[in-house]
């Protein structure tokens, strides 16, 4: 092409993707720069600036696949090989693992209960006998170190929603045999749709301004809070990482075995899918190596071919061991490189913002000897709505030392469909609703919508359908036998 300055068209071959690319980047980095600027204290100010280092390249791979298009290819995801997800009962079942004392067990705490209207973190809603999601994980390591002899420490990732409340909570088990850590994931600006600018204009700014950028960013705090060389002076050399949500996520010493043996630096359980868990992510094979794909990177003519149980027949619990060495490296050689998920939103004040976010699964690609685990579905027993908790609270289940198990009184391995409605949704409502929790050993699928309550000892056997039309209520009498019945209107019992 001629450089003439007389022939200024051949200016527009330039690449204008890449260079609106280079245009937003140096615009983020002059704000980003101004806001650290702000800050007066020198500590306060090297944290602040690091964790917008951080920020700053994942805007840039965010720029460099918005301006590629790196959509994935399709044709090249290929179901993983079967060395490559390998079935729990084939591991062998152990009473005891030498490798206990080397453990940490990590909980992903960053969630709020706004779904079911609740204020503060989840994982203070209570699920079981007057017990949160918190009591019943440090009474399982309390009760795991108490019998082994050993010391497992519980570490909680919190986001700047929940660190407060969770610091005051846990202080109420200080007189505990149990060693409570905790660390917070990085505060990122929330980014202007329309400017690519960041939104908030002062380091403080209104809680509003920042978000906590997903659980892929658990390397780079562990990393940046000192938690992992601390950890790794103590002699610890794995992490289990989960959910907080999720009560099937107990320590298997199994698995831990598995990983030691197998060499392995990253393990990640999955479990068949069910026509409930079409959206969890999934293990593929890409390129020859295994990868973790998550549907908001499906492009949108995939959806329904990701969704399908032929395809995909495995999906992430999000119970993950890693190996903390394994971590220190990939974080300190920059090699992280976590697919980027952006999360559009829009304000109260109704400006539309992006979020740049990532997930701890998708590190699996870099990791030496990683692989799935095909683990049973009682290990992934996440509570995320109310229809959960209706199972988790029911006679279904039986609690042992923190850890609930299926009772084995249930004749069949599936777990009852649960569909509450909207008069269900919040916790105060939910709990309002049943004088105690109905006896559900031979439900298969319940639904129920409008303004419905139940008495005491309600036993729900087979399908059951409760519908109480607008401006009708239902309440079921105490001590009632529903058996493959649908209820409706005016508490008119019909055979189903």
């Amino acid at each position: 092409m001629s450089s003439n300055p007389h022939h200024p068209h051949t200016l527009s071959t330039l690449d204008f993707q890449g260079a609106s690319s280079a245009a937003a980047a140096n615009a983020m980095r002059t704000e980003l720069n101004r806001l650290i600027a702000q800050v007066k204290d020198e500590e306060e100010r090297k944290l602040f600036q690091n964790e917008m280092g951080n920020f700053f390249l994942l805007f840039n791979r965010y720029l460099a696949e918005k301006s590629k298009g790196t959509k994935i290819n399709w044709d090249k995801v290929k179901s993983p090989p079967e060395d490559q997800v390998v079935p729990y009962d084939s591991i062998p079942k152990v009473k005891s693992s030498p490798h206990l004392n080397k453990l940490a067990v990590l909980k992903l705490n960053g969630g709020l209960g706004t779904t079911m209207g609740c204020v503060g973190p989840k994982s203070a809603i209570e699920v079981r006998d007057g017990m949160t999601f918190l009591d019943l994980s440090v009474r399982q390591i309390e009760y795991l170190n108490k019998a082994k002899n050993v010391n497992v420490p519980f570490i909680l990732m919190n986001s700047f929603n929940t660190d407060d409340e969770t610091k005051r909570i846990v202080q109420k088990y200080a007189t505990h045999n149990i060693e409570i850590l905790t660390f917070n994931q990085s505060r990122y600006p929330r980014i202007n749709k329309d400017s690519l600018l960041p939104t908030p204009r002062h380091p403080n700014s209104d809680i509003a301004d920042w978000y906590p950028p997903g659980h892929g960013d658990l390397f780079d705090s562990l990393n940046n809070s000192g938690l992992l060389d601390q950890l790794i002076a103590d002699g610890k050399e794995y992490v289990f990482v989960s959910n907080v949500d999720n009560l099937g996520a107990t320590v298997d010493e199994g698995i831990l075995n598995h990983m030691v043996e197998s060499g392995a630096e990253f393990l990640m359980e999955v479990t068949d899918k069910t026509r409930a868990d079409i959206k969890g992510g999934t293990l593929i094979d890409y390129e020859g190596q295994i990868r973790l794909l998550e549907i908001a990177q499906v492009p949108s003519e995939h959806v329904e071919d990701f969704k399908s149980i032929k395809k995909f027949k495995i999906f992430n619990t999000n119970n993950l061991w890693v190996n903390l060495k394994a971590i220190k490296r990939v974080v300190e050689d920059r090699e992280l490189s976590l697919e980027v998920i952006v999360n559009n939103k829009t304000t109260a004040s109704g400006e539309k913002v992006i979020q740049l976010e990532t997930a701890v699964g998708a590190g699996i690609k870099h990791f030496h000897n990683a692989h799935g685990v095909n683990v049973p579905r009682s290990r992934f027993l996440p509570v995320k709505s109310t229809s959960d908790l209706f199972l988790v609270t029911s006679d279904l289940y039986s609690l042992i030392h923190g850890e609930l198990s299926i009772n084995p009184k249930r004749m069949f391995n599936t777990v009852p469909l649960v569909k509450l409605g909207d008069h269900f949704k919040k916790v105060n409502g939910f709990m309002s609703r049943f004088k105690n929790s109905p006896h559900i050993l031979e439900l298969d699928h319940l639904t129920v919508t409008g303004d419905v309550t139940f008495g005491a000892d309600v036993v729900l056997k087979g399908t059951v359908i409760i519908v109480a039309n607008a401006g009708s209520h239902i309440d079921i009498p105490s001590g009632s036998i529903l058996e493959n019945k649908v209820v409706s209107g005016n508490l008119h019992i019909l055979d189903h």
